[in-house]
C-alpha cells in the first residue's frame, strides 16, 4: 500500500458523518420553513403585539420585581416547551391533526407570551449572571447553527425559490 494514500475511513467516523449529515437536513428544514412561514407569521404577531392587552401585560411584567419576572417567563415556557414535544409525538404516533393543532398552539403560546414577556423584562432578567450567560450561549449555537444551515445548497435553493416565488406575486398583482 503506497504512503501517499489517506488511511481508510473508520466506521465510527462514517457513523459520526452520517449522524451530522442527517442533523444538519433537519436543521435546514427547520430553518427553511422559518424563512418561508415569517412573512406569514410575523405580521400576526407585531399586531397581536399592539393589543391593549399584551402592552397591559408588557407593562406589568416591566413593573415587576426581577424573581416574579423571572417566574412570569418560566411559567409559559414550562407549558409551551413540553407542549411542543407532546405535538411531535402525536405526529410520529400518526396523529397528524392533533400534532399539528398542539404544535401551532405551543408555537402561538411561545410566539405571544413567552417571547413578550421576555420583551418586557429583558434588563431584569439578564442581571442575572447565570441567565445572562446562558442566553449568550444560546445566541452563540443560535448563530453557529445558522451559519451552518445557511452554507447549504439546499438552503440557498430554498431563498432563490422563494425570492422567485415573492417576484412573481408582486408581478401578478403590481
Amino acid at each position: 500500500m503506497p504512503d501517499d494514500l489517506p488511511p481508510p475511513i473508520s466506521e465510527r467516523s462514517l457513523l459520526k458523518r452520517g449522524l451530522l449529515a442527517a442533523l444538519r437536513a433537519v436543521l435546514t428544514v427547520f430553518v427553511v420553513l422559518d424563512e418561508l412561514l415569517r412573512p406569514l407569521y410575523r405580521p400576526l404577531l407585531r399586531r397581536l403585539a399592539r393589543l391593549r392587552v399584551m402592552r397591559r401585560l408588557e407593562e406589568t411584567v416591566a413593573a415587576l420585581p426581577r424573581p416574579l419576572v423571572l417566574l412570569a417567563l418560566a411559567i409559559p415556557f414550562a407549558i409551551a416547551e413540553p407542549l411542543k414535544l407532546f405535538g411531535l409525538l402525536l405526529f410520529a404516533r400518526g396523529q397528524f391533526w392533533a400534532g399539528l393543532v398542539v404544535t401551532a398552539f405551543a408555537h402561538l403560546m411561545s410566539f405571544v407570551f413567552v417571547e413578550r414577556i421576555y420583551h418586557a423584562g429583558r434588563e431584569k432578567l439578564l442581571s442575572y449572571r447565570w441567565f445572562a450567560w446562558i442566553m449568550g450561549q444560546v445566541v452563540r449555537v443560535r448563530d453557529r447553527v445558522l451559519g451552518w444551515v445557511r452554507a447549504t445548497a439546499a438552503y440557498h435553493l430554498a431563498m432563490r425559490t422563494r425570492d422567485a416565488v415573492r417576484h412573481w406575486w408582486r408581478m401578478m398583482f403590481a
